[in-house]
């Protein structure tokens, strides 16, 4: 089953955080009950609870895709949060 455009679904994402020595983002996505987890640069979803293999391809591909914009995102919330470390 391929992803469905119509089915709402909730992407969350941490600050660029560190990870064995690596920067790395955290990407949660959530539809109804079903929860996946991955990261950034990686582009690999590590934790699944009901997604299909096809659904985790495809957001495997939407992480690759949109690799570059998730991370400026992700840079944009580590700054903020300097702001409020001062």
């Amino acid at each position: 089953m391929a992803l469905n455009p119509n089915e709402e679904m909730k992407m969350t994402y941490t600050s660029v955080v560190t990870k064995d020595n690596k920067p790395m983002i955290s990407i949660k996505f959530e539809r109804g009950n079903d929860i996946c987890e991955g990261s950034v640069p990686e582009c690999v979803i590590s934790k699944n609870d009901g997604f299909t293999d096809e659904e985790i391809e495809g957001l495997e591909h939407y992480l690759r895709m949109n690799k570059k914009e998730i991370i400026e995102q992700g840079k944009s919330i580590s700054g903020l949060l300097n702001i409020f470390s001062k």
